[in-house]
Order: C-alpha cells, then structure tokens, then sequence
C-alpha cells in the first residue's frame, strides 16, 4: 500500500489554494494557548481546513465563524458532528471579505488561521482596512514573514509590510514551528505572530496613498540613500527639516520618518 503524504484525513491537499495541514498535537496546543478563545468573544477563523485549530477552539466557545474557500471542506464542517452547530460558516475567498459584516456592538473581531502562504502578505493588507474593528490575529505565517513582520530599523528583513503591519498593529512572535508539524511538510520554517491593532495609531498619516507610495519608492531599491530615492519628491532641506538623514537608506528609517514624510507630501502636494 502506497502512502500518500499530501492526503490527511481522508482530503488531498490542493497545491492551488496552497493546503498544508496542521497535524501535531503540541503546536496545535500551543496556538490554541496563544489565541486564548473565550466563549462570548467575536471569533474568526480563516481557512479552518480540516479543523486542527477549529475543533480545540470550538471546545472552549459555543459559537464562531469560519470563511473557508475549499468546497469540499466547508462541506465537510457543515456535517462536522460536534462542530457544525457552533459554526456560521462563509463558503468564499477571505481576500474578497468584507470583514465589517461580523462586527458586532463593543465586542471585536477576534480573528485567526493557518494562512496559505501564497497570500499571507495580500491578506493582512487586505484586513489591515478593517484594524478598527479587530481586536486581535493570530497567524500561522512563513517565519521568514513573521521576522519581517517583527523587524526593525536596519535589519534586512525590514520592509514595506514592517512599516505598514507595525503601522497598524503591535507585532508579537508567539511560536516557531517545524515543517514536521504539516501534511504535506512545506519545504519552509512557519512562525505564529500575535497582531494586536492600535485603539490610536501612533503615527497617524493623513494620506495612506502617500504612506504606500513612500514605502514602495523607499524599499523598491535598498541600495539607494534616501535622497536618491526620493529625489523627485523630497529636496534635501525638506528631508533634514523632518529629521530625516538624506544619506542613509530608506531601511535604516523609522515609522514616524515614514509617516513625517507622507504626511509632509499630502499636505504639500495637493
């Protein structure tokens, strides 16, 4: 009898919505540890698959909600035997989401998940427009993400989602796990992060265009000093009126320089 290693309980992995399944029972304690699921909480799970997360979290709480883009496997939880009678379950792509529809008076969204790696990236951008109503995510992520999540100033993993994740959120690892934990291993090192959203954002921007816009023309050429990149933007006085060293590179700057020089282009570019 062959075995395979990409089927777990009975489902395939499917390469195009990017499944690896959690299957070792310590790291599954210890995200369900990190999350700390209550009952009366607003919780979100994202892609519960085939519910390693879900079934422990669905033992402390009587009710949550689950957005699952595999058919097979919201079927699969609808006729789940201790689960289908907790669950409000979105058959569809979270990408897609209109997250603000879960939002329920002074009680925040609570949301969590073993995110496809494929797109880990677009989706937290994607629920970083919702951050005012999330009180919290807990993401099984790339490790090298969740270190570039975590970075600061300097380091080479510092970048654009750094300085817009750390914008809106206060960034904590919680765990490292080895590809040993997943069917099918992934050929990658996964991390948990806990994203804890801001009630007020340190470093308010008056135009996130401008913010982005700083970001990317900072990070799309490391090797550049700052004046070079911003050149058609920033003369060198502006940038040294804003306490930004127009020699350094753009890795080596803070969220607020980021934020002082988006700000200052907002207002100053109509």
């Amino acid at each position: 009898m062959i075995m395979r290693n990409d089927v777990h309980l009975g489902h395939k992995a499917r390469k195009r919505f990017g499944q690896n399944f959690l299957n070792d029972p310590y790291v599954i304690d210890g995200i369900v540890s990190a999350i700390n699921p209550l009952p009366g909480q607003n919780l979100v799970e994202i892609g519960p698959g085939l519910g390693a997360i879900t079934e422990p979290v669905g033992k402390e709480v009587d009710k949550f909600t689950v957005i699952e883009l595999d058919r097979d496997l919201a079927e699969r939880l609808r006729n789940h035997p201790d689960l289908s009678s907790k669950l409000t379950i979105y058959e569809g792509d979270a990408m897609q989401f209109d997250f603000t529809q879960l939002v329920k008076p002074n009680n925040k969204l609570r949301i969590f998940g073993n995110l496809p790696y494929n797109i880990s990236t677009p989706l937290m951008f994607h629920l970083f427009e919702f951050h005012k109503d999330i009180q919290d995510m807990h993401f099984m992520l790339q490790k090298e993400v969740v270190n570039r999540l975590a970075a600061g100033p300097g380091s080479k993993t510092y970048g654009r989602l750094t300085v817009m994740a750390q914008y809106y959120c206060k960034i904590v690892p919680v765990l490292e796990v080895p590809p040993t934990a997943f069917i099918p291993p992934p050929k990658v090192d996964s991390a948990v992060v806990r994203l804890v959203p801001y009630e007020e954002l340190p470093y308010p921007a008056t135009s996130l265009k401008w913010l982005d816009s700083v970001c990317r023309a900072g990070f799309n050429q490391r090797r550049k000093t700052v004046r070079n990149c911003y050149k058609s933007l920033l003369d060198t006085e502006t940038l040294e009126s804003l306490g930004v060293n127009p020699g350094m590179r753009p890795e080596n700057l803070t969220l607020k320089q980021f934020v002082d020089m988006a700000n200052w282009l907002d207002k100053n570019h109509a």
